[in-house]
C-alpha cells in the first residue's frame, strides 16, 4: 500500500494555504513543521495538489477494482506509486506506469543499477534541497527589505509629524506675541487715560483756585484769620474737592448697620509734615512695587527704568533731606546697555524670609536674584512673557512666579533651575501666592483660581465663580481661607474644603484692585484681635470685612481715585493706603478713621510697613520713593 509521511502532508497543507492567500498562516506552518528542512522538491508539486489529492483518495476503489483482483496483486500494484503520482496522473496514467514497472521488474533489471539509481535519486533530493534553502533565504531577504523600508516610511512619517508640530508651535508663538502687544497696548492706552485725568484734575485745580483767589479777594476785611488757615490748609492738605465724598449706601447685614466714614477735610493735625519723611530720588521713570527687607533697614524698589534699587535707611527718624544719586543704594540694572527699554521694566520684587535674597521679575519674562548688597546671583529664563508675580516660600528653598504667558513655575534656588511648569490657564497669569512651602494658588484673566502642589499634575482645587479677571489671592495667616478679588467688583472668601465660597462679598461698585488680611486672629502675633480683609477698589473706597462672618465692618472713604494699594500695620491696629489722588492715608482699624495724612506730587502705586511698624514706604508715579515716620 501507498504511504503518506507527515512532512508531505505538511507540505500538502502549506501549499494550499498558500495558494489560498493565507500568507502568514502558511509561514507560520511552515516555519513550526521545519519544510526548509525537508526533502521535498516544490517545483514537480503543482497548484491545487492537496485537492487533487484528496480528490484521488476517491477514485482509489475504482482503481482497487481495475487494477488487478486479488488483494497481493494489489498491493504489489501499488507499490510502483509514489503519492505525486497520485496527484500529478489520471487513472490511465498510472495503469500505464504500473504496468511499465512490471514490464521492467520481468526484464531483470540487476539490483546494482537499482542502487546507482537511488544514489542518483538522493543527489537529486540534494540538489532540490539546496534550492529550497536559497528560496528561503531570498525569501527572508525580501522580508528584511520589506522591514526597512517600512522603517523609513516611520521615519517620514515621524518628520511630518515634527514639521506639523513646529508649524504650530510657531502659530502659538506668534500668537502670544500678538497678544503680548495687546496687553502692552492696553497698558500704553491705560496710562494715556491716567495721563489725561491727571492733566484734568489739575486743570481742576487752577480752576478752583482762581475760584478760591476771588472769593479771598472779596471777603479779605471780613475775616482775615480764616484766610490765613485756609492758606496754610492749602498749602499742606489734599484737595477739598477730593476729599469730599459721596455717602455710600450700605446694607444692613445680621442686623448690624456698617459703619462709613466720611471725611469732609483733613485736619492739619494729621498731615505728616516733610521733616517727618525722606524723599528717595534716583528712579527716572514710574516706582510700581517696593518692599522693606524683614531682616533690616532695606527698601527695595522696582521701576519703569528698567532698574530695582535696593536703599540703606537709618534706624532713626526720617529727615526732609532728599536722598540722591548712589549714596546708600545699589541699582540693580536689567539692561544691557540701553535704558529705555521697555521690556525691561520691573514689575514686581520680594525678599526671602531671611532677607538675604532679593528676587525681581520684569516685563522681558525674566526672574533674577540678588544679593542684599546688589549682586546678581541667577537668571531664572523659562517664561515667555512678562512676569506679573513673584513668591518666595517660607523655607526660602521654592521661588514662585506667575507669567502673561499662562503658566506658573516653581524654581529650585540651589540648583537654579525651573523644577516644575504649571500649565492650567487659558489666560495671562496675575497673581500667585504660597500657602505653605509645597502647595500654592494662581489666579488668571481667565476668571479661574487653581491650588497646586509641587510634584502634582493636576490642580490640587479649583475655585470657579469669578465672572471678570481675578486681580489678586492672598491666603490668611494661617493658610486655612484664600481670598479673591476680581474686576467684577467682588471679592471672595475661599476654603480647599468646600467648592463654592464661603463668603461673597459684594459691597463694592467697580472692579476690587488688591486685598489684604490682618495680622491677627489665631495664629499670629496678635492673637485676640479678630481676622479682617481689607479690599481696595477702583470706586475710590477700601472695605474692612469680618473673615467669621464675611459681613461688612467698615467702608473707608476719603480717597478721591483708584486705590492701588492697602497694608496693614505689623501689630493690626492701623492699615495704610495710597491712591492715585496722591494721598496716603492712615487709617485707625478700631475707629475706621484717618490718622494720618501724607500728600505727594504722584499717583501712589503700593505702601509698605517696616517690621517694627515705625516706617511707611510709599512709590509714586513722578518717579520717587518715600519714607514717612508713623508715630501717634
Amino acid at each position: 500500500m501507498i504511504n503518506i509521511n507527515s512532512q508531505e502532508l505538511n507540505y500538502l497543507v502549506y501549499r494550499y494555504l498558500h495558494e489560498s492567500g493565507f500568507t502568514h498562516t502558511a509561514f507560520t506552518l511552515g516555519y513550526e513543521a521545519a519544510l526548509n528542512k525537508s526533502s521535498i522538491d516544490g517545483n514537480v508539486v503543482p497548484p491545487g495538489a492537496l485537492v487533487t489529492f484528496v480528490q484521488k483518495g476517491i477514485q482509489y476503489l475504482e482503481l482497487e477494482a481495475n487494477i488487478t483482483c486479488s488483494d497481493t496483486d494489489m498491493d504489489e500494484d501499488f507499490s510502483f506509486i509514489q503519492p505525486i503520482d497520485l496527484i500529478t496522473k489520471d487513472v490511465y496514467e498510472l495503469q500505464q506506469m504500473i504496468k511499465e514497472k512490471k514490464q521492467g521488474l520481468q526484464k531483470g533489471k540487476s539490483r546494482e543499477k537499482n542502487k546507482e539509481n537511488s544514489t542518483s535519486a538522493r543527489e537529486h533530493e540534494q540538489e532540490l534541497a539546496r534550492e529550497r534553502e536559497k528560496e528561503l533565504a531570498k525569501e527572508r531577504e525580501r522580508e528584511i527589505e520589506q522591514e526597512l523600508l517600512r522603517e523609513r516610511e516611520r521615519e517620514r512619517s515621524h518628520a511630518r509629524e515634527k514639521e506639523k508640530e513646529q508649524e504650530r508651535q510657531h502659530v502659538r508663538e506668534r500668537e502670544k506675541k500678538i497678544e503680548l502687544e495687546h496687553q502692552r497696548e492696553k497698558e500704553k492706552e491705560k496710562q494715556q487715560r491716567d495721563k489725561e485725568r491727571e492733566l484734568e484734575k489739575e486743570k481742576m485745580e487752577r480752576d478752583r483756585e482762581r475760584e478760591r483767589e476771588r472769593e479771598r479777594e472779596r471777603d479779605r476785611d471780613k475775616a482775615k484769620h480764616k484766610e490765613k488757615k485756609n492758606e496754610d490748609i492749602d498749602d499742606g492738605r489734599c484737595d477739598d474737592d477730593k476729599m469730599q465724598v459721596k455717602r455710600e449706601e450700605t446694607v444692613k447685614e445680621e442686623g448690624a448697620e456698617p459703619m462709613e466714614i466720611d471725611t469732609n477735610s483733613t485736619s492739619l493735625s494729621s498731615l505728616i509734615p516733610n521733616s517727618d519723611v525722606t524723599v528717595l530720588e534716583g528712579h527716572t521713570s514710574e516706582v510700581f512695587v517696593c518692599a522693606w527687607s524683614p531682616a533690616g533697614s532695606l527698601l527695595a524698589s522696582g521701576s519703569g527704568d528698567s532698574t530695582a534699587r535696593i536703599w540703606t535707611v537709618g534706624d532713626g527718624p526720617c529727615s526732609s533731606n532728599s536722598q540722591k544719586g548712589p549714596l546708600d543704594v545699589a541699582v540693580l540694572k536689567h539692561y544691557r546697555g540701553r535704558t529705555n527699554d521697555k521690556s525691561k521694566d520691573v514689575t514686581t520684587l520680594d525678599w526671602n524670609g531671611e532677607g538675604t535674597l532679593l528676587a525681581t521679575g520684569s516685563y522681558d519674562g525674566q526672574a533674577r536674584i540678588w544679593t542684599k548688597d546688589g549682586e546678581l546671583v541667577s537668571t531664572l529664563t523659562k517664561h515667555k512673557g512678562p512676569i506679573f508675580s513673584l513668591k518666595w516660600n517660607k523655607k526660602g528653598d521654592y521661588l514662585l512666579s506667575g507669567s502673561v504667558d499662562k503658566t506658573a513655575i516653581v524654581w529650585d534656588i540651589k540648583t537654579g533651575e525651573w523644577k516644575q511648569q504649571f500649565e492650567f490657564h487659558a489666560a495671562p497669569t496675575l497673581d500667585v501666592d504660597w500657602r505653605n512651602n509645597v502647595s500654592f494658588a494662581t489666579c488668571s484673566t481667565d476668571n479661574m483660581i487653581y491650588v497646586c502642589k509641587v510634584g502634582d499634575n493636576r490642580p490640587v482645587k479649583t475655585f470657579a465663580g469669578h465672572q471678570g479677571e481675578v486681580n489678586a489671592i492672598k491666603w490668611d495667616p494661617t493658610g486655612t481661607f484664600l481670598a479673591s478679588c476680581s474686576d467684577d467688583s467682588t471679592a471672595k472668601i475661599w476654603s480647599v474644603k468646600q467648592d463654592d465660597c464661603v463668603h461673597d462679598l459684594k459691597e463694592h461698585t467697580k472692579e476690587i484692585y488688591t486685598i489684604r488680611w490682618s495680622p491677627t486672629g489665631p495664629g499670629t502675633n496678635n492673637p485676640n484681635q479678630k481676622l479682617v480683609l481689607a479690599s481696595a477698589s477702583f470706586d475710590s473706597t477700601i472695605k474692612l470685612w469680618d473673615a467669621d462672618t464675611g459681613n461688612l465692618l467698615h467702608s473707608l472713604v476719603a480717597h478721591g481715585d483708584p486705590v492701588y494699594s492697602v497694608a496693614f500695620s505689623p501689630n493690626g491696629e492701623y492699615l495704610a493706603s495710597g491712591s492715585l489722588d496722591k494721598c496716603m492715608h492712615i487709617w485707625s482699624v478700631k475707629e475706621a478713621k484717618v490718622v494720618k495724612t501724607y500728600v505727594g506730587s504722584g499717583g501712589i502705586f503700593e505702601v509698605c510697613w517696616n517690621k517694627e511698624g515705625d516706617k511707611i514706604g510709599a512709590c509714586f508715579s513722578n518717579n520717587v520713593v518715600c519714607i514717612l515716620d508713623f508715630r501717634m
